[in-house]
């Protein structure tokens, strides 16, 4: 019988501004590019950059080395303000119109 891996929740989604809080990229701020909650893993942009020497595929091409952003676990990053630039953790509230929004406990700012 196989094991199914189910997606866990991640504390941050595509388009938010995180930090990396431990690693050998601490203390970058980027972007979220993709999130991988099968994993709990996130892509962001400019951490974690990796080299790769892709072989020719045609006759006549020649070699490349591509990077790319490989991903992290989503507990190595935290949520970013870059008004206060201030790392945070997630809090939920609820709005004036009764819908469920994310907020930074530190400096209590709504993100959705």
């Amino acid at each position: 019988m196989a094991i199914v891996k189910r997606p866990r929740p991640v504390h941050v989604k595509k388009g938010d501004t995180v930090q990396v809080i431990t690693g050998t990229d601490k203390g970058k701020v980027g972007e979220v590019l993709r999130v991988i909650p099968q994993d709990s893993q996130v892509v962001v942009k400019g951490v974690n950059v990796r080299t790769k020497h892709v072989k020719p595929q045609q006759e006549g091409e020649s070699g490349r080395i591509v990077t790319f952003e490989a991903p992290v676990h989503s507990s190595n990053v935290m949520l970013y303000s870059t008004k206060q630039k201030v790392a945070s953790r997630v809090g939920y509230t609820i709005n004036d119109q009764g819908r469920k929004v994310r907020i930074l406990k530190k400096t209590g700012e709504i993100i959705d």
